[in-house]
């Protein structure tokens, strides 16, 4: 079977982002504990969140704007200037912290460009995905790179027109069930999942583990030996 492109998710998928996310929430409840306690802090910041992804869309600002948004509401307007403040900061940390790819993922990465053109398909600001993968030092390995508002079957199945490829002939990993693994099945790829430790509550779904084009894999450096295996090389 030809495989000739490989997309690849890039926040947890090649560099950490959820635990970032998750360091920020335990921060941000830190701030507010004087007007809510922990679980109605966090059951408001998913509330606010969620309600803001057709607005802001995915990553770091538009997560910022839900903090502040979500701080005002829980203090009736009472939050306190340096609550404000600490909170603009966070988010800029965020914005600022260090990309280092995860283990194994360069080496990865170059074993898959041999065989394949390489595709990131990556949610979130534009601005930002192009800074991390900027930092990252794995841009040259990429073929091409798409940054998008949501993934979906046409997402992926447009995104692999482009680069000059089929979806039947294509393969999507990353971290993600309901971003990387059900849209790109649904548009005729296939899929490998590549687990992160942790899962962003809005990602979670069932994984279609009985489904003939999908694979789990423990980490990226698996990625190489099932399209070994999908394309019938032996070794």
């Amino acid at each position: 079977m030809p495989i000739g492109l490989i997309g690849l998710d890039a926040d947890d998928t090649l560099w950490h982002s959820e635990t970032i996310f998750r360091l920020t929430h335990e921060r941000f409840g830190a701030l507010l504990a004087d007007f809510a306690d922990a679980d109605t802090i966090e059951a408001k910041l998913a509330e606010v969140e969620h309600r803001n992804l057709a607005l802001y869309g995915y990553g770091a600002k538009g997560f910022t704007l839900s903090m502040l948004e979500t701080a005002l509401e829980i203090s009736n307007q009472q939050a306190p200037t340096h609550v404000i403040a600490e909170i603009v900061a966070a988010g800029r940390e965020m914005m600022a912290h260090p990309v280092d790819p995860l283990p194994g993922v360069r080496d990865a990465l170059e074993t898959l460009a041999q065989t394949a053109r390489l595709i990131l398909i990556t949610k979130g600001d534009l601005f930002h995905q192009e800074q991390k993968l900027a930092a990252s030092g794995l841009g040259s390995l990429f073929h091409g790179v798409e940054i998008v508002s949501e993934k979906t079957a046409d997402t992926y199945a447009r995104a692999f027109a482009r680069h000059g490829g089929r979806a039947e002939d294509a393969v999507m990993a990353g971290n993600s069930v309901r971003s990387d693994i059900l849209p790109a099945l649904a548009a005729g790829a296939h899929a490998a999942l590549i687990p992160y430790p942790l899962v962003w509550a809005h990602e979670a779904a069932e994984a279609p583990a009985d489904h003939p084009r999908y694979k789990e894999l423990a980490r990226l450096s698996d990625l190489p030996g099932w399209l070994d295996e999908l394309r019938g090389n032996t070794r």
